[in-house]
């Protein structure tokens, strides 16, 4: 399988310069390719003839990008590495193929400042005893050494408001479980305690503790700061970078805390771990509750949880959308049809079995 790395980059001031150059190559060809498929769509709509695609492919676009490099206006494309802007291009093809197939949203434009990004030709692209080298880059050093890797997958540095990084893929052989315990984890997600365990274990929600809750503090206090700044001002360019950080804090809080919990859960070695299919976007529809479940991060911890099974060999199934996990009886099994979200502990009106509602729907999973 293939996994992905992220390594803090270390770059000089000349290097940084060139990140900034790079990012701004990819994020202007990126647009100006939305920006022209847009125009072409509209075109499309108004003109009587129906037969070609009104959008420009990645690969169509990346032959104007090469003469527009030729001209003395856009002259400056050519400062960074090759592949920079054509990797915008098929990016961009990329997202459109996405709102095609339904499994995204229309193109956004990219704003400078959030997430740049760009891509490093992997031809070019060597592991070097103190970091990389890469093209039009140089040797660029890193907090940690590279992993010894035959080929480096999609090389791309990104921003992330403070530091950079360099993300990579590298070929990892998975795991054989043979040391299991030969036992079935079932896990139940949730708002109150995050992570319910079928073997009594709990993982509590990372938002309700003290650390992300002063974070969020300072977002509000700064927020309402923003809002008093004159646009355009020097102001209002400090208080902007001062709520990126501070986003950017708690989205690492957030991350750290599914990551130990998924590798907490992997380490135990169980044969088989079962998890609930949960339709978040439904979920988000409860206006009460809909903060909550953004912040919990369910799609990401059974993203996390689903390839680390992969790397240690530990079987991963998800539930049924539509089992109900809650409503049944560990005990005897007999189903409950009427069960509020209110009703945090379980009575069984068959055996008079009394469970926490959770660790009930734990144990029901690892049934599975």
């Amino acid at each position: 399988m293939i996994l992905s790395k992220k390594i803090r980059c270390l770059p000089t001031p000349e290097q940084l310069i060139k990140f900034k150059k790079s990012a701004g190559t990819s994020r202007f060809i990126y647009n100006l390719m939305l920006s022209e498929n847009k125009k072409s769509y509209n075109e499309y709509l108004k003109s009587d003839i129906k037969e070609k695609s009104p959008f420009i492919s990645g690969y169509d676009f990346g032959k104007h990008v090469t003469q527009l490099k030729k001209t003395s206006k856009y002259s400056w494309l050519s400062e960074v590495g090759g592949k920079v802007a054509k990797q915008a291009c098929l990016d961009c093809n990329n997202a459109f193929k996405k709102f095609f197939k339904k499994l995204s949203g229309f193109p956004k434009f990219k704003k400078k400042g959030v997430r740049d990004s760009f891509y490093v030709n992997y031809e070019t692209f060597k592991r070097t005893p103190e970091g990389f080298k890469g093209e039009r880059l140089g040797n660029v050093r890193t907090a940690e050494s590279l992993p010894k890797a035959d080929n480096y997958y999609n090389p791309r540095i990104i921003y992330d408001g403070k530091y950079w990084y360099i993300t990579f893929g590298i070929d990892v052989s998975e795991k054989v479980n043979e040391n299991n315990n030969g036992k079935t984890l079932g896990i139940d997600l949730g708002i109150k305690t995050f992570v319910t365990v079928s073997d009594g274990t709990a993982i509590p929600n990372i938002n309700k503790s003290k650390k992300p809750k002063l974070v969020y503090r300072k977002i509000k206090h700064f927020q309402r700061k923003l809002n008093r700044c004159k646009k355009g001002s020097n102001n209002r360019i400090k208080v902007v970078k001062k709520l990126q950080l501070l986003h950017r804090t708690l989205r690492c809080i957030r991350s750290n805390h599914i990551h130990q919990a998924t590798t907490m859960l992997v380490k135990t070695k169980p044969a088989k771990i079962v998890i609930e299919c949960l339709n978040v976007l439904g979920m988000l529809k409860n206006r009460k509750l809909s903060r909550a479940i953004s912040e919990a991060g369910f799609h990401e911890f059974a993203r996390q949880l689903e390839y680390k099974c992969r790397l240690w060999g530990i079987e991963f199934l998800k539930a049924d959308r539509f089992f109900p996990s809650s409503k049944l009886c560990s005990k005897c099994g007999c189903k409950k049809d009427k069960l509020k979200l209110s009703e945090r502990t379980y009575h069984c009106e068959h055996c008079g079995n009394i469970m926490d509602r959770d660790l009930n729907a734990a144990i029901n999973l690892s049934y599975l």
